[in-house]
């Protein structure tokens, strides 16, 4: 089956697509890559996305504007990757849509809410579309994420050692082989918001780490930031723009006078590493493999090799499974299980009460045919 896996991280910046040719092969899932294209989103809808995130404030209206906005522009990237991907054979789409606010209180997740509209995808492709994954995950008790901890279970299965999988986009993220899986803090969203910030919105980040590579890690401001309770949090847990937005890096700055703009990206990258090594360290891996928009920054993949000397540092790309893509081709992985009648989480990582078949699906042009339901999930996912 061809699916397509539609993502849009927590930075926002566009909208990935990643095709892939799934197969159930007796207990493996063979995932053949097809490529990715990304599409940035349009300045306006992202500045009204922007103005809705935390710590902003919005309306009803609006949400129904952007629920609407950002589905046609999934639509339309939708689209592209059947032709270009696909060669118009696309069998299925698997949008996680844009988080705009992931309810957490008392370390418990009580609700989420990820905006564009599948109606929109179904009608331009004329595919089936499983979207909204999350909530079936925070019923059944769990944290609805990392919801790519499944995927990485059955990608590092049989590997030696320990090996641990992690994310570096907006938020960071990792699983370790016995399950355990959790967000460890920022990624890069809070290097995203000092480097807009400080250049006027000039940039969207801190690309190549140019900025972080010309400044200082000032120790006190680093000290302060990771007094966060969060990071003390048992595991699982999950975490958002909710908390790590431009407002609680405007905190923990008061008091500091005015420091320079390379020195504070400098010190938000080595939150990133230091935050990451420390997870890291926590569940004893002997090697991590790292994936994510985080990866393309030099100062934070050093940073992060330092803190993490005698553990083996890679890419995802190293083992086949191009690090930009992965998230998207995890997407196409849950919304092929679930058009198969499969569980899509593992209750070790979430902390839900059991497995769960995630999301909703809107039929396509001639309506649904779901394909017989699977006798089983798989034990392993092989790449071609």
């Amino acid at each position: 089956m061809r699916v397509i896996g539609l993502m849009s991280g927590t930075s926002y910046d566009a909208i990935d697509a990643a095709a892939a040719e799934l197969d159930l092969v007796g207990d493996s899932l063979v995932l053949k890559p097809l490529g990715l294209v990304s599409d940035p989103y349009d300045g306006a809808l992202r500045e009204a996305l922007s103005a809705a995130l935390p710590p902003g404030t919005t309306t009803p209206g609006e949400v129904c504007r952007l629920d609407t906005r950002i589905g046609q522009a999934f639509a339309a990237t939708a689209v592209r990757a059947d032709r270009e991907l696909c060669e118009g054979r696309a069998e299925l789409v698997a949008s996680h849509g844009q988080t705009v606010h992931h309810w957490v209180a008392g370390g418990q997740v009580h609700g989420t809410l990820q905006l564009g509209q599948p109606a929109w995808i179904a009608e331009a492709t004329g595919l089936p579309v499983v979207a909204d994954f999350r909530p079936r995950d925070i019923a059944a008790g769990g944290q609805g994420a990392p919801l790519v901890s499944l995927i990485d279970l059955l990608w590092l299965r049989g590997r030696q050692g320990r090996p641990v999988a992690l994310n570096i986009g907006g938020i960071a993220n990792l699983t370790a082989p016995d399950g355990t899986a959790f967000d460890t803090g920022p990624g890069c969203v809070l290097v995203d918001e000092a480097a807009r910030g400080f250049s006027g919105g000039a940039l969207a980040c801190d690309t190549d780490g140019l900025l972080a590579a010309r400044g200082r890690v000032h120790g006190p401001l680093l000290n302060r930031l990771l007094e966060e309770p969060y990071y003390a949090l048992p595991a699982p847990k999950t975490t958002g723009r909710e908390l790590f937005h431009l407002g609680h890096l405007r905190d923990a700055l008061a008091g500091f006078g005015t420091l320079p703009a390379e020195d504070v990206v400098a010190t938000l990258t080595m939150l990133t590493a230091r935050t990451v090594a420390d997870a890291v360290r926590s569940v004893h891996a002997t090697e991590v493999i790292a994936s994510g928009g985080g990866t393309r920054n030099p100062v934070l993949m050093s940073m992060l090799g330092d803190l993490l000397r005698g553990v083996v540092l890679r890419t995802s790309d190293d083992l086949g499974l191009p690090s930009d893509a992965k998230e998207a081709y995890a997407f196409a992985v849950l919304g092929f299980l679930t058009l198969h009648g499969l569980p899509g989480t593992e209750p070790a990582s979430t902390g839900a009460r059991h497995p769960s078949v995630l999301g909703s699906v809107t039929p396509g042009r001639v309506g649904l045919r779901l394909p017989p339901r699977a006798a089983r999930r798989p034990r392993r996912l092989l790449l071609e």
